[in-house]
This record gives C-alpha cells, structure tokens and sequence, in this order.
C-alpha cells in the first residue's frame, strides 16, 4: 500500500458561500480514484466565515487533527480580498501550530479554488505551496494538479478523457496558427425581404448562399452604473454599428438588463439594472432594430407581462424568435415576481400569440435545470415537454437550444449521447407542421480565465458540436456563439466577431479533416451508442409515466404538477424551497462525467423508481 492509498482529503467551504458544485464535483472525483473525503459540516462552514478569530480557528484546526487529514481544499468565489485573507490565516495557522509536512505534521498539500484574482494571489503569497483552481479544468487536469498519481486514476476516466484531450490539441492548432484571423465573412443577402420588417429566422435559412454554415447568433448588452441609462442605450447602439459593419455576425441577442425584463415602461427610480442593457420604451426597441439592419434580433422574454412583452417585440424589433423559460424565472430562482403556476400561464398565452405570429420559439429550461443540479435524463425530458407544448399550441418552428458542458466537468463523449438523445428524441416531435432547429452552445462557465486558453476550449467545443450529428453538415444550422471572454469579462464587438472567426474556421478545418479520414468517426463510437440509448429509455420511461398520470399534461396546470410532484428532480432549488419539496427529494452526483440521480448511500438509482416517487406524490398536488 502506497502513501498515497491512506491520504485523506478534506473539503471546506464557508457558508457564505453558496458555490458548492466545484467542491462537490472534485470531492467525487477523489472517492472514484480510492481516496478518503470528509466534507467540512455546518460548524466548519461557519467557522470558515471568519478565520481571523482565533477561536474559529481553533475550531478548524482540531477537526483537521481529528480526521487526520492529509490535504486540504477551499473554495470562496465571493469577495477576491476576502478570499485571499481566508487563506492567509488558515496557513499562518497551520505554520504556527506545526501541521504542515515539512514541519514533521500531516498537511502534504493546500488547494484553492475561487476568482481568478484570488488564484493569482494566493500563489504568489504562498509560492506554489497552494495550487489553485480558477475553474475550467477537465476532469484529467483537475486530477493532474492535484497530484494524483496516473495508476490511481481509474481506466473509465482516463479513456473518457481521451477524446476531450484530442479536440483540445485540435483547438490549441487552430489558435497558435492563427488562420482563423484571416476567414472572411459570409454574405447571406440576395433575397428580397434581407433586412425589411419580413425578414425571417426561416427566410435567412433558406436563402442562405452556404447552407453547410451555421447561421452564427451572439449576445451583446454593455451597461454602466457610472453612466446615464440613455447613454449605455446610445453605447449599445454604437456596438451594433460595429457589428454590422463587420458583417460577421448574423442574430444580435439583446441582453437587457433585468429591470427591462420585469419592469419594462415603468419608472424605475433608484432600483438597481442589475447589468444589460436598460432599454425601457417601444421607441427605443424601434431605434436599435433601425441600427441593426440588416441583423437579426432576438430579445430576452419579459419575466412579468410575458405576453405584452413579446407582442412589443414583434413591433419593434421584428424578433426572428422568441425565447421562454416556462419553469425559470419567477419565484423559484429570484429572477421574476410570479408564482410558478401564474408564471406557466403567462407563457402559455405568451405562446399562443407566437403561434400567430408564425415565428420559431426557443425553450431556456434544459440547461436551468442543470444549473440547479438536475441529472441528464431530466435535462433530455425538460426539452421534449417544452417541444411537445409548443407544438400543441400551434408554433410551427421550435429552436433547440442545447447547452454543452454543463456542468463544466462533462466528458465530451457524454454530451454527445445526451446531445443524441434529446435530439432524436424532440425530432420524433417533427411533421409537416412542425420542425425541430438544433442551436448547441458552449456552457455558461465553461471558459477558463485565461484568454489563450479559452479561446482554445471555443475551438475544441466547436468540434463538439459537429460531432453531434457528423454526417450532416447542415447541422447545426445555428450555433449561438459564447465569446471565449465570458470567463473574465464581457465580450466587446471585436471579441464578439473573433469568437465568430474562431468557431467558422474551426468547423470548416474539422470537417475537412472528417473527409480525410484524420479524425474518429464519433458516430461509430459504442459507448456514446450505449450511453445515449440509456439516457433514450430512461427519458421514455419518464415521460410514458407523466403522460399515463396527469390529466392534460401538455397545460399550466400539468406542467405545475410535473414539476411540484418530482417528475423533474432539481436539487439545488433556490426558492420556494418548502413548497416544492418534491422536486429536492433525489441527489444527483457526476458519475464517469455524466449527472445521475442517486439514493442516500451515492448509489445511481433507476428512473422507475424516480417515476413511483412522483406518482405517488400527486394525490397531495393541488
């Protein structure tokens, strides 16, 4: 038995902090690789806030005696000053009281993770004695850095990572040679609507002069507290200037602020933005959308008024699609004033104005339950119940929004069969009145900090997304670009067009090296077949079990009932949480880089039993 084979890791984070996945997820990954992890309970946590006292200290120190830990991990992603001063007392602590190894004490090792400015700090401080993490590693680097020797990492892991590790050397090719500077844009004019109030989302796909090219979709919306809210509208305005000029983006995302979306025409007074842009009249939607042509725009939903909201859109902006989050955004997450059953009605009249319209609709509800913690078969059901409602309602058009790498420790061959799955599932949906638009994305925090390196991971999730569906290079027929910056700042229009230059070439360099045969066919891959088929019967399973069980599911009053039964298991909910305790009954845990439900001893558990919990909850559903 080696050194290694007795160390013991130990996690702490204060309770100030919210942030738990990180840990969470790192905590796993050490269990797999045979080691022994306590997690700091609610006392630490506590005593974490404030390691200047002595007595907190104390605290900490003697249940680091206690469990004879070996290694230490923190995680704060608040404050950066803070951060840096936890760690501070902690090791001058430990310094003082003789516990590091070199003292002849058991802690071999100190680990961070937090902001990018604490990281930098902290290894400056602590001259490499602390390794930190600044979020972004893959599974194998996390490991790696940790120390973990190679023979301890399991074989599932290491092979999971194989593919991951290609399109990185794949994505660190594109970036150093630097070609992608030189891809010109792509003119998509030549129709007689290009640009008029009777342009569409559909009329742009099919006129496009490359149809093989994913139409490219980014968001933009700079805001300063230091400024007039009149004069960020103005600065808003002069970035799209620059985009269009440029030419080479094709659907601008307005990101206004919050108080746009729930406030909109009322006087806002001293309430905060809370960041975006503050638009707050009809007139001023009409001035940008005259600025924007001949680009595409699409908005953010309203989080109360929902259905005015998207008819002033469609007056001013000419919206090429509407974007709703049916579940998200009330209540249940502090980003709207309805309850989740008034706000499920606001949507559904919300759609069936969209419906009239004939434009396509985007459903934002898979990658929100990831965010709260939701395993893969549920993220796959979200998307299908959303599909099946728009289409009951009459909208024609549905853009399925898929959000990779969330959360962020997802193995590529995982998102694959998820991606696979939830796709082959929703174009089940799909007849001459209703067709299904894929729309991948890279995750929200997916990004390292460091900008070289992000724009490497923009490169490989590229790659991903072709990988979807390899042998149609139609698809993706839209790519909503995530500018490599978002790890550490907000995109400008250059960055915003780089990220755009970055993604074309990519795709076009790895389908060119598909046709030589240079790269794995990933559509021949086994395990991403058997994955996907099992996510395929698991989704099925939940979804035959809400269809059998509630009256008229495909309403604001099946939906309520889904999700405040357990259909749809979230167990990091942040709101209403004594409400919807069903909803937080299941754990969810990474499992060989995918998400799964499990049961109190961490062991994956079926959906048919997930699917009897549910049920059996209904009857208390009113």
């Amino acid at each position: 038995m080696s050194v290694w084979d007795r160390d013991i890791f130990a996690f702490i984070k204060p309770s100030l902090d919210a942030h738990t996945l990180g840990i969470n997820l790192v905590a796993e990954l050490l269990r797999d690789c045979g080691y022994q992890v306590i997690m700091g309970n609610e006392t630490i946590s506590k005593a974490a806030n404030g390691l200047k006292y002595e007595i907190n200290c104390r605290t900490v120190l003697e249940w680091l005696r206690r469990n004879r830990i070996n290694f230490i991990g923190l995680s704060y992603r608040l404050d950066q000053d803070e951060a840096v001063r936890m760690t501070g007392y902690l090791m001058h602590q430990l310094k003082e009281n003789g516990m590091l190894h070199y003292q002849g004490g058991l802690i071999k090792g100190v680990f961070f993770g937090g902001l990018p400015g604490s990281c930098l700090q902290i290894e400056k401080e602590h001259k490499g004695f602390v390794r930190t993490f600044m979020g972004g590693e893959s599974t194998l680097e996390s490991l790696t850095k940790i120390g973990v020797p190679k023979e301890r990492i399991p074989k599932d892991i290491l092979e999971g990572s194989l593919y991951d590790d290609f399109r990185m050397d794949f994505g660190k090719e594109i970036i150093d040679s630097e070609q992608y500077l030189e891809i010109k844009a792509i003119d998509r004019s030549g129709y007689i609507e290009y640009g008029t109030k009777k342009d569409t989302l559909n009329r742009r796909l099919l006129a496009g002069k490359t149809p093989t090219t994913p139409l490219m979709r980014a968001h933009a919306g700079p805001y300063s507290s230091a400024v007039d809210r009149l004069d960020s509208v103005k600065e808003f305005i002069s970035w799209i200037e620059e985009l269009k000029k440029t030419g080479y983006l094709d659907i601008l995302s307005i990101g206004t602020s919050q108080l746009t979306q729930s406030n909109f025409g009322e006087d806002w007074g001293d309430k905060p933005n809370g960041g975006g842009v503050p638009i707050n009249s009809p007139e001023e939607y009409a001035m940008i959308w005259e600025a924007a042509r001949p680009l595409l725009l699409r908005t953010y939903a309203g989080t109360k008024n929902v259905a005015n909201l998207a008819q002033i859109y469609e007056n001013t902006i000419n919206i090429c699609w509407h974007a709703l989050s049916l579940w998200w955004f009330n209540r249940l997450d502090g980003r709207g004033p309805y309850d989740l059953y008034t706000n499920l009605e606001q949507h559904i009249e919300a759609m069936k104005f969209i419906a009239k319209t004939n434009k396509p609709m985007e459903a934002n509800v898979s990658h929100h339950f990831a965010f709260r913690g939701a395993d893969d078969v549920t993220y796959i059901v979200s998307a299908y119940l959303a599909a099946k409602l728009a289409k009951s309602l009459g909208i024609k058009t549905f853009i399925l929004q898929n959000m990779l790498n969330t959360p962020r420790s997802t193995w590529g061959i995982q998102d694959l069969a998820k991606s696979r799955a939830m796709l082959r599932l929703v174009k089940g949906l799909e007849d001459t009145n209703f067709r299904v638009l894929l729309q991948p994305r890279a995750g929200l925090d997916y990004f390292k900090p460091d900008l070289y390196e992000a724009r490497i991971q923009l490169s490989a999730v590229t790659a991903l997304m072709d990988d979807i569906d390899p042998h149609d290079e139609t698809s993706p027929p839209l790519i909503h670009v995530v500018s490599y910056s978002e790890g550490r700042h907000l995109a400008t229009p250059p960055i915003i067009d780089e990220s755009i230059k970055i993604t074309h070439y990519s795709l076009k360099k790895y389908r060119a090296l598909r046709k030589k045969d240079k790269i794995e066919d990933m559509s021949r891959r086994p395990d991403v077949e058997e994955r996907m088929l099992e996510l395929l019967d698991s989704a099925r399973t939940v979804i035959s079990a809400i269809e059998g069980n509630i009256d008229d599911p495909y309403s604001s009053k099946g939906f309520y009932r889904i999700f405040a039964a357990g259909f749809l298991p979230v167990p990091y909910l942040w709101g209403e949480v004594d409400k919807f305790k069903y909803a937080m009954h299941w754990k969810t845990k990474p499992v060989k880089g995918g998400v799964k439900i499990v049961d109190e001893n961490n062991k994956p558990i079926s959906h048919e039993r997930v699917v009897d919990y549910a049920v059996g909850n209904l009857n208390e559903i009113t």
